[in-house]
C-alpha cells in the first residue's frame, strides 16, 4: 500500500484542488498516495517534495490573492453582484471601471474592505473591495484598477447565463435523430471516408424521415502525414478540424484546373474510391490520394472574393491557426512527434520555429487553407440541413483531450500539465483503471488566460453546429490524473471551476443557439447531474444502463427529461449485435473478461431476457420473434420516455453487429476502422442505406406514436 500523504501535504493538496480521498465504484473508502500527491503538486509548479518545502508552499498559497492586485480571472452569472477584492500598496483610495465587450466603459465605486492591512514582501497592502453591478450583460468584459499614482491592473470579467435555454424545437416538444461516426459512412462518391457532402446527404434524407439532428463524432485534426491516429477521441488538436472529411468535387477552385490538372485529380479520386470496397477503412491511403488533389487545388489561382474570404478567415483565427499550421508543416518535414524534435524546435515562440516558418511558408500557407475549406464544409453542411428543415442539425463531439506528441500539446504547452495524462479511476467495466495518454488542462494557467484558450475551441466547434456533446463532460469537474509512470488506478482527482468551465460552455453555446449534451456515464458525485441540469446542459441515458436498484430495466417514464437517450453508444456494440452476445465474444477473445465466460453470459442473459421480457409485458414484442423486431422494440420503448433527445443509431439503421470501439483495446482489436456494415458484415454505402426496407422499418418505429 502506497504511503498515506501527512496532514500538511493533505491541507497544501486540499487547497491547489488535488484529491486525497475518493470513494471507488465498490463504494470503497480510497486513501491516495503520498507520491502521487507530490507529482500532481509538482506538475502544477507546487515543490512538496520535503517538509520544509511544503510548509513554505502552504505560506505561499495563504499569501497567493493578497499578492495580486485582481484575481486572474472573475466568472459570474447574469445577475449576480459579486464582491472583488483589490489587493495594492497601502494607500487612501483607487480608481476603478469596466470596459465592456461593445466597448461601452461603467465607472465603478471602490469600498475599502475590512481586512486589516498586511505585510505582503515587506509592502504594507491595503485591501478595497469593488461590487460588480447585477445588470452586466452575457460576455467578456475588462474590469481595471489604477492606483498608486498611475499604476493600473487588469482582469477578465466573463458574464455567463444563468441556465441555457433550449431551442425554441425542444421546449414543447422532442426531437429525434440519428447518431453516427462520419468517417464510417461512405458513400459511392466517398474518397474512403465518409466527408461533410456524406453528412449533408445523410441529413438532407433523415430531415425527410422527420430527424432534427445528426450526432457526428469528433472532427478534430488528425496529423498531416501517415500513420493517422484512428480514434476521432485522440486528435493532435481540439482546436482545428481534420480536414479528411473535405469533399474535393465541392471545393470551388476545382473548377480553374487545367485539363491536364482535372485529369491527375480524377486518378487520385479512382485510387480513393477503390477503397470504399474495403471492409476496413484506410485512413492512411484515403487522405494520401486527397491531399495530393488538394494540392493541385490550392496551387490554382482562385477568385478576388474566395481570396477575400480565405483572408478574412486567417484573420480571425489570429495566432492558433498559424501555430497550428506550423506545426502541421514541421511534422510533415520532421514527424509528428514534437517531442522528439530539436530543442530549439520545442517552443513554438523560439526564433528557430519562426526561422522554419519562413523556411516552410507554402506549407504553412496550404495548411491554413485547408482549415479554411473544411471548416467551410462543415459550415455548408449544416446551413444546409436546417435550411432543409432540421431543428438542431448537426451536432457535434468533443474529445476529452489531445495526443500527447500533438500539435495542441505543442502550441499549448503553458497551459496543459506536462508529466501527467487523463484517465479513469477503476470501474466495473475496466477494473485497473485508463490511462487515455492525454495531458490535462492546468486549472491554474486556465484562469490566468481567462479560459481563452477552452472559449477558442469550444468557438470552432460551435461555428459549424447545431449542438455539442462533451464527451466525459464529468471532466468539467473533476480529471483523473495519472503521473507518469504510475497505474491509472494510482491517480487522484484535481478539480476545476466549473462554476466557469460549464458557465463558459453556457455562454458559446447561447451565442451559437446550439444545444449542449454532457456525456456523464460513469462513476461522479450525486450533485454533479442535478447541477448540470440547473445550467439547461442535457445528460446522457443509454438503455442497457438506465437500470433500477435489482437490475431491472427502468420504465421508459423515469428517465430524465434533459437528456438524449439511446438504445445503445460507440463502445458497445450495435443493437443486434449486443442481442447476439457481440461485446462478450469480443472481450472473451481478446482477454478482458474478469469472471468466467460462462458466468458473463449468465449475467448478460438475465439482463437481456429482463429487457425483453419487459418489451413483451407492454405489448411491443410477441413471443417469437426476430432480431429485428427486438431492435425496433427496443427503440419504440425509448419514445415513451421523457427525454427532449432521441438517438438512433445509423448501425442500427443497417442491422449492423461489430463494435465500433472496444474499449480496453488499443491494436488488438480494429477501434474505429470499421465501415457501417450490414448484419452479414459486408460494408454497406450511404445510398444503401437510403433505400433499406430495415432503415425504414426502424425509423417507423420511432416516429409512429401508439398506446403504452
Amino acid at each position: 500500500m502506497p504511503a498515506a500523504p501527512s496532514e500538511s501535504l493533505a491541507r497544501l493538496a486540499r487547497a491547489h484542488g488535488v484529491a486525497t480521498e475518493y470513494w471507488d465504484w465498490r463504494g470503497n473508502h480510497v486513501v491516495v498516495g503520498a507520491d502521487t500527491i507530490v507529482a500532481v503538486l509538482g506538475a502544477l509548479d507546487v515543490d512538496a517534495s520535503s517538509a520544509g518545502a511544503i510548509d513554505h508552499a502552504l505560506a505561499d498559497k495563504e499569501r497567493e490573492s493578497w499578492r495580486r492586485v485582481l484575481p486572474p480571472v472573475i466568472v459570474m452569472r447574469a445577475g449576480w453582484t459579486p464582491w472583488v477584492p483589490v489587493h495594492v500598496p497601502e494607500q487612501e483610495s483607487i480608481e476603478s471601471r469596466i470596459t465592456l465587450e461593445n466597448g461601452q466603459i461603467r465607472d465603478l465605486r471602490p469600498n475599502e474592505g475590512h481586512a486589516e492591512p498586511r505585510q505582503i514582501d515587506g509592502i504594507a497592502t491595503t485591501e478595497f473591495t469593488i461590487e460588480l453591478p447585477g445588470d452586466l450583460p452575457l460576455g467578456y468584459h475588462q474590469l481595471e484598477i489604477t492606483y498608486d499614482g498611475g499604476r493600473s491592473a487588469r482582469t477578465s470579467v466573463v458574464v455567463t447565463p444563468e441556465r441555457l435555454e433550449l431551442p425554441p424545437a425542444l421546449q414543447h416538444d422532442r426531437a429525434w435523430g440519428l447518431t453516427t461516426q462520419l468517417y464510417s459512412v461512405r458513400s459511392e462518391r466517398s474518397w474512403g471516408l465518409g466527408d461533410a457532402a456524406d453528412l449533408a446527404e445523410l441529413g438532407t434524407w433523415a430531415v425527410r424521415q422527420g430527424a432534427d439532428f445528426v450526432l457526428i463524432n469528433p472532427v478534430h485534426a488528425a496529423e498531416p502525414v501517415p500513420p493517422l491516429e484512428p480514434s476521432p477521441y485522440l486528435p493532435t488538436s481540439r482546436r482545428f478540424v481534420n480536414p479528411a472529411y473535405i469533399r474535393v468535387e465541392e471545393v470551388p477552385e476545382l473548377g480553374y484546373l487545367s485539363a491536364a490538372q482535372h485529369q491527375l485529380v480524377e486518378w487520385h479520386s479512382d485510387d480513393a474510391r477503390r477503397l470504399n470496397k474495403l471492409d476496413h477503412l484506410d485512413r492512411d491511403g484515403s487522405w494520401q490520394a486527397k491531399q495530393a488533389a488538394l494540392r493541385l487545388i490550392f496551387r490554382t489561382e482562385s477568385t478576388h472574393r474566395r481570396r477575400r474570404d480565405l483572408e478574412t478567415f486567417v484573420e480571425r483565427e489570429g495566432r492558433s491557426l498559424v501555430d497550428f499550421a506550423t506545426w502541421c508543416a514541421i511534422a510533415a518535414d520532421r514527424g509528428p512527434d514534437w517531442t522528439t524534435w530539436p530543442r530549439e524546435l520545442r517552443d513554438p515562440r523560439s526564433d528557430a520555429v519562426a526561422a522554419e516558418r519562413n523556411r516552410l511558408a507554402e506549407d504553412v500557407d496550404f495548411y491554413c487553407w485547408l482549415q479554411w475549406v473544411v471548416q467551410s464544409q462543415f459550415v455548408d453542411a449544416q446551413r444546409e440541413l436546417r435550411a432543409a428543415g432540421m431543428s438542431l442539425g448537426v451536432i457535434h463531439d468533443l474529445a476529452v483531450g489531445v495526443h500527447a506528441q500533438g500539435a495542441d500539446a505543442w502550441a499549448l504547452q503553458d497551459v496543459l500539465a506536462e508529466g501527467m495524462q487523463v484517465g479513469a479511476p477503476p470501474d466495473d467495466y475496466n477494473q485497473l483503471g485508463q490511462g487515455w495518454s492525454q495531458p490535462p488542462w492546468r486549472p491554474d494557467r486556465l484562469a490566468e488566460q481567462g479560459y481563452a484558450p477552452y472559449r477558442d475551441m469550444l468557438r470552432t466547434v460551435l461555428r459549424m453546429a447545431g449542438g455539442i456533446r462533451v464527451d466525459h463532460v464529468l471532466g468539467l469537474f473533476r480529471l483523473w490524473w495519472v503521473p507518469a509512470g504510475k497505474k491509472p488506478l494510482e491517480g487522484t482527482y484535481v478539480r476545476y471551476d466549473h462554476e466557469a468551465m460549464v458557465g463558459i460552455l453556457a455562454l458559446e453555446a447561447q451565442r451559437a443557439g446550439a444545444v449542449v449534451i454532457g456525456e456523464d456515464l460513469g462513476t461522479t458525485e450525486d450533485w454533479v447531474r442535478d447541477y448540470l441540469a440547473d445550467r439547461g446542459v442535457l445528460g446522457t441515458s443509454v438503455l442497457w444502463f438506465e437500470r433500477e436498484a435489482d437490475g431491472g430495466p427502468k420504465p421508459p417514464e423515469t428517465y430524465r427529461t434533459l437528456a438524449l437517450a439511446s438504445v445503445t453508444t460507440h463502445d458497445l456494440p450495435p443493437t443486434a449485435g449486443y442481442l447476439q452476445g457481440e461485446h462478450l465474444r469480443v472481450r472473451n477473445e481478446l482477454g478482458l473478461l474478469t469472471r468466467p465466460l460462462e458466468e458473463e453470459q449468465r449475467i448478460d442473459a438475465q439482463q437481456r431476457d429482463a429487457m425483453l421480457a419487459a418489451l413483451r409485458s407492454r405489448g411491443l414484442l410477441r413471443e417469437s420473434t426476430s432480431i429485428d423486431d427486438e431492435v425496433d422494440a427496443l427503440h419504440k420503448f425509448l419514445t415513451w420516455s421523457p427525454s427532449k433527445l432521441l438517438g438512433v443509431s445509423v448501425n442500427d439503421l443497417a442491422g449492423d453487429v461489430r463494435t465500433i470501439n472496444q474499449p480496453g483495446t488499443d491494436e488488438e482489436y480494429p477501434n474505429w476502422r470499421l465501415p457501417v456494415s450490414g448484419p452479414d458484415r459486408e460494408p454497406t454505402t450511404l445510398d444503401d442505406l437510403m433505400v433499406s426496407r430495415r432503415a425504414k422499418r426502424l425509423i417507423r418505429a420511432v416516429t409512429r406514436r401508439s398506446d403504452r
